[in-house]
């Protein structure tokens, strides 16, 4: 059986099969090929192009806002009473005793105290003793000069007119010294009538800075300490100083809310009195004066307190949130957006600043596109990509 068994012969490939798959191989490897180098190419596009998208800055934007109808104006603010006389010795000695204390409600003339004047009293005496000897001699001249003017007129030989003369002229001069004698006794009696201390008008005693004992000097000057201080406090004058900017919407008349800290919650109604038409230069504010009525004393003369005045929106600017705010060698400006979303820097001033917005006075439009928190290097002409995220540009608050 083995013998009918034959041996296969050993297949071998035609050239053309050979060629085939050479043809095939070759194909694949440049396949290959290309499709690396397709990728290479395009993993660089997208490169270079992110690095395009990274050189050009995203920002959020904000528009400002327009101050509508109007807004409160709060500043702080100095009352003084309406009438305030502190009352100084005129003349010297000791205090004999005193009346009214602080707090008291007085009336014009009453008393507040007594000064006792011994010195005063004594010189005093002295001067109406003087008066009353240039009085003497006064007479005795006017007697003596009018013998001699008899005896010229009925024997001008036993006379001379110098003699008549002489006496009248002696006449004159005591006559002089008894208007001086006497005026100074009127004098001494004026500053004995300042002994007793007296309120000018009605109001309260505000202070008190003596005690019965103490040594009273005279101060002629005002500059020391008075001893007692009268004020008129039903009504009190309330002095604040408004910004440049705000002076022309303050009008006299104008009513404003005043508000003091001892009362919590609690509003007064002052009105616009005066203004002092004129600008502080250091400061750059205008002094303005109001009024309130105070019948029940609750408001105190010098103290504290804040004023709220109704500002139109004519006066007002636009606001803008503080991290728009760029302040460098150049100044105070802003960054904004033309319609092609380049970056133009605008200067611009501040009216007022309510901490987290501030209120710009000049250099902002109202459509202007404002940069929030703008990138350290952007410079005037850059292009900027905004932020998707609308709610990023409005930080606005409301003061």
């Amino acid at each position: 059986m083995s013998e009918h068994l034959h041996t296969l012969p050993e297949s071998t490939p035609s050239p053309r099969r050979l060629r085939l798959a050479a043809v095939i191989g070759a194909v694949l490897c440049g396949s290959i090929v290309v499709i690396g180098v397709a990728s290479r190419l395009s993993d660089a596009r997208n490169l270079r192009q992110w690095t395009d998208e990274q050189a050009i800055p995203t920002v959020v934007i904000s528009e400002p806002e327009s101050a509508n109808g109007s807004s409160p104006l709060e500043l702080p603010a100095q009352m003084d009473a309406f009438t305030n006389a502190p009352i100084y010795a005129r003349t010297s000695g000791y205090l004999k005793s005193w009346d009214k204390d602080i707090g008291a409600p007085v009336k014009a003339g009453d008393v507040l105290g007594i000064i006792d004047t011994p010195d005063l009293d004594q010189q005093l005496l002295q001067a109406q003793a003087d008066l009353a000897t240039a009085k003497a001699n006064a007479a005795l001249a006017a007697t003596t000069a009018k013998r001699w003017q008899v005896l010229r007129q009925t024997d001008p030989d036993s006379v001379s007119q110098q003699s008549v003369d002489q006496y009248n002229g002696d006449l004159a001069a005591k006559q002089a010294q008894t208007s001086a004698a006497q005026a100074n006794v009127e004098r001494l009696k004026a500053l004995k009538s300042y002994a007793r201390l007296v309120a000018p008008f009605d109001g309260r005693v505000t202070a008190r800075n003596t005690d019965v004992g103490a040594l009273i000097t005279a101060d002629s000057s005002g500059t020391g300490t008075p001893l007692f201080t009268v004020s008129d406090t039903s009504k009190l004058r309330v002095y604040v100083r408004v910004p440049q900017v705000y002076a022309p919407a303050i009008h006299r008349n104008d009513e404003a809310t005043l508000t003091v800290p001892e009362y919590p919650g609690k509003s007064f109604t002052a009105k616009v009195e005066a203004d002092a038409r004129s600008i502080t230069p250091t400061s750059g504010t205008t002094l303005v004066q109001l009024l309130v009525d105070n019948p029940d004393g609750k408001l105190l003369p010098s103290s504290y307190a804040s004023v709220k005045f109704k500002i139109g929106s004519g006066a007002l600017g636009l606001r803008v949130p503080a991290e728009a705010l760029i302040f460098d060698d150049k100044g105070l400006h802003v960054a904004t957006l033309d319609a092609n979303d380049h970056v133009h820097f605008k200067p611009v001033t501040i009216r007022r600043d309510y901490g987290k917005t501030i209120e710009v006075g000049s250099g902002l439009a109202p459509n202007d596109r404002v940069v929030i928190n703008p990138p350290d290097g952007l410079a005037n002409g850059d292009e900027v990509r905004i932020a998707k995220n609308p709610q990023a540009g409005k930080p606005h608050d409301k003061a």
